[in-house]
């Protein structure tokens, strides 16, 4: 089953079990994806809903963190509770030693050695590591591996 097919199956479960937060979610998940796809017109894959589920989480996260630093905590919870519906789109992450082991063989084809080559290595790694792990930790780890 793709996971646009999923996700309108669990936005039906949530009509029918009238679970209007989720509901609300999901809408706000197809309309992404929706939209996404008529302005490239274009089918969209799962890799690219996943793209689409990684951007919404991280503006809810961020949302979150301003929310709460406002003192919002009503917001904050309810964009918490929606980071949590869009979670579940998600494939399963790799740990740190994972990442780690896929950073040391990308070191090995690529040959790079220093800072410098960091954007080669991270054009390498991208692809594998789309929507399995946090970009911005590789990243920090790319960093640290290169710069000794």
């Amino acid at each position: 089953m793709s996971l646009k097919v999923r996700i309108n199956d669990d936005m039906k479960a949530a009509m029918r079990a009238k679970e209007t937060a989720r509901l609300s979610a999901l809408r706000l998940l197809l309309a992404a994806i929706k939209q996404r796809e008529v302005d490239e017109r274009i089918e969209l894959d799962d890799a690219a809903i996943v793209a689409v589920v990684d951007k919404m989480l991280k503006q809810r996260r961020d949302s979150a963190s301003q929310f709460e630093g406002a003192q919002r905590f009503d917001l904050a919870s309810a964009e918490r509770f929606e980071i949590e519906v869009l979670s579940a789109y998600k494939p399963e992450g790799l740990n740190t030693e994972q990442i780690i082991a896929l950073i040391d063989a990308a070191v090995a084809a690529t040959g790079a050695t220093s800072p410098a080559d960091m954007g080669k290595l991270m054009a390498e790694l991208k692809p594998g590591l789309a929507g399995k792990a946090d970009m911005a930790e590789v990243s920090k780890l790319v960093k640290a591996r290169l710069g000794n």
